[in-house]
C-alpha cells in the first residue's frame, strides 16, 4: 500500500511547519525520515495518519485521500508516535486486548493476535506486568505491539528506538526490517546510523521543505562532489612530500593528518582524480606509498550540511 504525499502545506499562524512537501513511499519500502527538531517531521507524519489536516495539498494512502475517507486510512495504518502514549495502569495483555477491540478485531482472533504480538515484540516475560512497571525499552515494545496488532499495511514510526539500550535497538531494527519486507514503513529517527542500517531510502526535511531524497549511497555521491584521499608516505621528508603533493595539477587542497607519520588528506579538484598522480609522484621520488584510501562522506556530515542555518 503506497503513500503519496502531494504538495502539502501546514501552517500554524504565520509559521509554515510543512511547506509544499511531496514524496512517495512504495509498498515494501522502509523510508527514513530525517530532520532537526522543528523541521516538520512529526507534523508530516501526523498528517499521513490523519491526526491533523494540512492546509493545502493531499495525501493518498493506498489510493484513498485523507480528505475523502480518513477512517479507512486509519484502519490501514499502525502508528507509534514519539510520545508513545500508553495506559500505564493496565497490564500488557489487557492493554493489547483493549487496543484489539478498538480496531474491531474479531474476538475469535484476538487471543492469537495478542500471542503473536507478544512473541514478535519480545514481551513474553513482561506480558502480565502493569505497563507502569516496565522499563523504557519494554514500553517501546508495547507501543510497537499496539501499532501492529491489527496487521496494518502501513507502519508509521516516530523515534521508535528512543530510550532503548544498544541490544534492544538492534532487536527493534531487525524487527522493522522484517516488517518492511511486506509493509510500507515510514521511520523517523535522530540516530543517523540507525536510519542508514534500517532504511532503503532517506528523506531529509529542513524548515518544512525536502532538501534531500535518495539512498545513503546516492546522498554521499551528491554531497562529495570531489575526491578526498587519505595518503600515507614513508621514506620522504615531510616538507618535500607536502610540497610535491601540492604540485600535482589535479589536487586542490592538501592537509596533514600526522606529521610524524607523513599522513595527508588530499582533496582533488571537482571532477578530477589524483590517485594515479599520487602513486606516480611516489615512484618518481623513491617514496614508499603506505596508504591511498578514498574517504567516504559520512551521513552525519551530509545532514549537517543540508540542515545548517
Amino acid at each position: 500500500m503506497d503513500i503519496v504525499v502531494e504538495n502539502i502545506t501546514k501552517r500554524y499562524g504565520q509559521q509554515r511547519a510543512v511547506d509544499n512537501v511531496s514524496f512517495q513511499v512504495k509498498t515494501g519500502e522502509i523510508l527514513g525520515f530525517l530532520g532537526p527538531n522543528g523541521a516538520g517531521k512529526s507534523t508530516t507524519m501526523k498528517a499521513i495518519t490523519c491526526y491533523l489536516s494540512p492546509n493545502e495539498g493531499d495525501i493518498k494512502v493506498g489510493g484513498v485521500s485523507i480528505h475523502d475517507n480518513p477512517e479507512t486510512i486509519k484502519m490501514n495504518i499502525g502508528y507509534l508516535p514519539e510520545s508513545n502514549p500508553l495506559y500505564t495502569d493496565m497490564p500488557v495483555i489487557d492493554y493489547l486486548k483493549f487496543i484489539a477491540e478498538l480496531h474491531g478485531i474479531e474476538k475469535s482472533k484476538t487471543k492469537d493476535r495478542i500471542r503473536e504480538m507478544v512473541d514478535i515484540c519480545g514481551l513474553e516475560g513482561e506480558k502480565h506486568k502493569k505497563i507502569a512497571e516496565l522499563s523504557k525499552g519494554y514500553r517501546q515494545r508495547v507501543g510497537l505491539a499496539q501499532a501492529l496488532i491489527h496487521d496494518p499495511q502501513v507502519l508509521v514510526l516516530d523515534e521508535p528506538t528512543t530510550g532503548l539500550d544498544p541490544n534492544q535497538i538492534i532487536e527493534i531494527r531487525e524487527l522493522i526490517r522484517k516488517i518492511g519486507k511486506e509493509k510500507t514503513v515510514l521511520l523517523s529517527s535522530h540516530i543517523l546510523a540507525e536510519v542508514e542500517a534500517t532504511c532503503d531510502r532517506i528523506l531529509i526535511i529542513n524548515k518544512g521543505k525536502i532538501v534531500a531524497d535518495g539512498t545513503a549511497g546516492d546522498l554521499r555521491k551528491k554531497a562529495q562532489g570531489r575526491e578526498i584521499l587519505k595518503v600515507g608516505i614513508e621514506n620522504g621528508n615531510f616538507n618535500e612530500v607536502f610540497k610535491a603533493l601540492q604540485g600535482i595539477n589535479t589536487v586542490e587542497i592538501v592537509d596533514f593528518i600526522s606529521k610524524s607519520g607523513n599522513t595527508f588528506e588530499v582533496q582533488s579538484k571537482v571532477g578530477e582524480s589524483s590517485k594515479r598522480a599520487v602513486f606516480q609522484t611516489c615512484v618518481d621520488n623513491g617514496w614508499f606509498l603506505t596508504e591511498l584510501t578514498p574517504t567516504e562522506t559520512k551521513l552525519e556530515d551530509i545532514f549537517r550540511e543540508l540542515t545548517a542555518n
